[in-house]
C-alpha cells in the first residue's frame, strides 16, 4: 500500500488526512474509498475537470498524462505545472502529497443538496 497525505480542503478534508491506496489506483478513487469525497462529475471518465487534484510531492513517480488528460487540464482552476486529473492519475509505490484546489469549473455539483 502506497501512503498518500491529503492537505486540508476546507469543504472535502478539512484536517486533512493520511491514506493507503494500492499501486494501480486512481487517486480519484483512493480519495474516494476514504471519504473524501472529490468532485467527478464525468463519473472518471476523463470529461471533465471537477476532479483536478496538484501534486505536490510524489509528480515525478505518475505516469505521463496523456493527451485528452492535457487537453482538459487547460481548462481546470488554478492550473500548476504538477496538476493532474485523479481519475486518470495511478498510484505507484511511491508516497503522494495531494493537494485539492479550492474551487472546480463545475457550477452545479452532482450529489449535492442545496443550501
Amino acid at each position: 500500500m502506497t501512503q498518500i497525505i491529503v492537505l486540508p480542503h476546507v469543504e472535502l478534508c478539512p484536517q486533512g488526512a493520511v491514506i493507503e491506496a494500492a499501486p494501480g489506483t486512481s487517486i480519484c478513487d483512493a480519495l474516494l474509498d476514504n471519504d473524501i469525497d472529490i468532485e467527478h462529475a464525468c463519473e472518471k471518465s476523463c470529461a471533465c475537470t471537477t476532479c483536478h487534484v496538484v501534486i505536490r510531492e510524489g509528480f515525478e513517480t505518475l505516469e505521463p498524462a496523456e493527451e485528452i488528460e492535457e487537453d482538459l487540464l487547460d481548462k481546470a482552476w488554478g492550473l500548476e505545472p504538477n496538476s493532474r486529473l485523479s481519475c486518470q492519475a495511478l498510484v505507484t509505490d511511491t508516497p503522494l502529497v495531494v493537494e485539492i484546489p479550492k474551487y472546480t469549473i463545475n457550477m452545479a455539483k452532482e450529489g449535492h443538496s442545496k443550501k
